[in-house]
């Protein structure tokens, strides 16, 4: 009897929260405007790239939710249009130095704004402002540390990249594809990046997505992978000049390692964008790992990497735990 009740206890729960899942979704998928949303704290702002991370709730949402304001870049189209309408005021004067503010008609002052909802501890934490460490990875502290870590984080891993499974099933974004190579092995999926506005060409930023199966990391790949990683960079190369015109030669296309997600993927960017996470510390341009692997066909599983980490995250916490002193680093 006991086991009976246990039993719908637990899918009395389970109908909560996919009835809480439902009602989430409709409320985002109709919103028009951030007047329903309930500010709890404001987690980072980030003056160079024009950008604010917020926590807080949606009116008829029970969940926490995260909400990135981005301002986007103004285009070339629209320098004419600017000119001509924007108002100037003198601020101050020094030689031939003039500074003045200036207010630009509405439709040129417009932002990108990107929901996570629900949020979950670790998506918080990601945007949450924080001290972050250097650490030396040697290939004896991948297995003793970080391997260990993300087997004990894999379940809440895959659950945290279901919108990569999305992406790759055709279940959403499917209208924003640019190429798609459906092969199992070699194949890969390119689409923009959701922060890209998608018309100034100066930013551009697309992301590939590989089809094969069980590649987390810059750590999994040799020379098994290399048909996989030419084909990235070559056809999402190619795909990206035939559809934006912008020529392999423009662009920067890399890895990142530590990756914000284990699952492999693959950033092109435009070589006039600066932005944040193609620091030394974090991006491994592809035609390098390419050659590395060509080199040494286990290169990546021996290589030390050095990347940045957060002082409150866990993996942070196991390498000092395990005698091994992180610098401190400030961005």
């Amino acid at each position: 009897m006991a086991d009976m009740k246990s039993y719908y206890i637990t899918e009395i729960n389970k109908r909560r929260k996919w009835e809480e899942g439902v009602v989430n979704h409709g409320v985002l998928r109709q919103l028009t405007s951030l007047q329903g949303f309930s500010l709890e704290e404001v987690l980072r702002k980030n003056a160079k790239s024009k950008s604010w991370f917020m926590l807080g709730t949606f009116k008829g949402s029970s969940d926490q939710a995260v909400v990135l304001l981005e301002k986007t870049a103004f285009s070339n189209e629209s320098v004419e249009y600017l000119c001509q309408n924007t108002i100037l005021e003198l601020k101050s004067e020094n030689d031939n130095f003039y500074t003045y503010s200036a207010k630009v008609p509405v439709q040129e002052n417009a932002f990108i704004v990107t929901v996570i909802c629900p949020a979950k501890k670790d998506c918080i934490m990601q945007y949450t402002e924080h001290e972050r460490f250097v650490v030396t990875e040697t290939a004896d502290l991948y297995k003793k540390i970080t391997i260990p870590y993300l087997k004990e984080k894999e379940k809440e891993g895959e659950s945290r990249i279901q919108w990569v499974y999305n992406i790759l099933d055709k279940k959403q974004e499917s209208n924003r594809i640019v190429f798609d190579d459906p092969d199992p092995e070699t194949g890969f999926i390119l689409l923009p990046d959701i922060k890209w506005d998608g018309k100034n060409i100066n930013t551009l930023c697309l992301q590939a997505f590989v089809y094969k199966p069980g590649v987390k990391s810059l750590r999994d790949l040799n020379g098994t992978h290399l048909p996989l990683l030419r084909n990235i960079l070559e056809n999402g190369s190619v795909a990206i000049e035939k559809k934006y015109g912008v020529p392999r030669s423009k662009l920067n296309v890399f890895i990142h390692y530590k990756p914000s997600y284990y699952y492999l993927h693959v950033h092109f960017k435009h070589v006039m964008f600066e932005v944040y996470g193609f620091e030394a510390t974090r991006a491994h341009l592809l035609i390098d790992v390419i050659q590395n692997i060509e080199l040494k066909d286990d290169y990546y599983q021996w290589k030390t990497l050095t990347y940045t980490i957060r002082e409150d995250g866990e993996l942070c916490k196991r390498f000092k735990a395990a005698g091994t002193y992180p610098t401190p680093w400030t961005r």
